[in-house]
């Protein structure tokens, strides 16, 4: 490749990880830059090179509609998104809800390995944490799950309310940064037979809601007793009140944590 060619990938590159951090809070044209980034350069690269850059992994086992990438974001030292390979726009596309639709969560949270790797120190379950903005709070529309640490407080304070989180939807008592979340928790240590995108959507719609409103956020969770899961943290965007619905906010694209905690 040409170094023209090159410089014209990563500027795009750049625009479309920058859009993809900021959310619906820029102002970006180009709102399919990810997915030109996953198809046209890390997909091909993959299946003639063996080679997924500028993506970090590209995954396309059980072909391109079941795949998925793995890409560094530009912001922050630790900070990757989960993008399939299949064109997908968001939360609220029916393709995630097909009875075969692969588990793109699940993909994530093994892919929490990349951020450990950057963390340069073993990070605990519950510091680490998988995010996905609402529609109307998104410069991109190909989906994309953020993969980053969880932010201090967001960890101390759902640590500190662990019992009062059960096995099914209900509002939190108190506010996640500066936003009143939804939660459930689920009592397993992986996500290979449970899909958040399925677990709220089968509570939205006893209600007559959408997911379209909706952020998601899964943060790792000791359970007690020896037992690991999942929190699941919901919460809806409010036009009225300009709140868009950006669960990304629970993250911590600094990390802070990797510095902080004990070796």
């Amino acid at each position: 490749m040409d170094g023209k060619a090159w410089s014209a990938i990563s500027l795009a590159l750049i625009a479309a990880l920058t859009l993809a951090s900021s959310g619906g809070r820029a102002a970006g044209k180009n709102r399919d830059a990810l997915w030109k980034i996953v198809h046209d350069k890390c997909v091909p690269d993959q299946e003639t090179n063996r080679d997924p850059s500028p993506c970090a992994y590209v995954d396309l086992a059980k072909g391109p509609d079941r795949g998925y990438a793995v890409l560094k974001d530009l912001v922050g030292a630790t900070q990757f998104l989960l993008i399939p390979t299949r064109q997908i726009s968001g939360i609220e596309s029916p393709a995630l809800l097909e009875p075969d639709a692969p588990n793109y969560w699940g993909a994530a949270w093994d892919a929490r390995s990349y951020v450990l790797e950057r963390a340069r120190k073993p990070l605990p379950r519950d510091a680490i944490s998988l995010a996905i903005n609402s529609s109307v709070d998104r410069s991109q529309d190909q989906l994309h799950i953020h993969i980053d640490c969880v932010r201090a407080d967001v960890r101390t304070l759902l640590a500190e309310h662990a019992a009062e989180i059960g096995d099914t939807w209900a509002e939190l008592g108190f506010d996640l940064a500066g936003r009143r979340y939804r939660a459930m928790r689920i009592g397993k240590p992986d996500l290979g037979d449970s899909n958040p995108f399925s677990l709220l959507a089968s509570d939205l719609a006893a209600s007559g809601r959408d997911m379209a409103g909706a952020t998601l956020v899964v943060v790792g969770a000791s359970l007690g007793e020896g037992k690991d899961g999942f929190v699941l943290l919901e919460h809806r965007a409010n036009p009225a009140t300009g709140d868009s619905a950006h669960g990304e906010d629970l993250q911590d694209h600094g990390c802070t944590m990797a510095t902080s905690l004990n070796p």
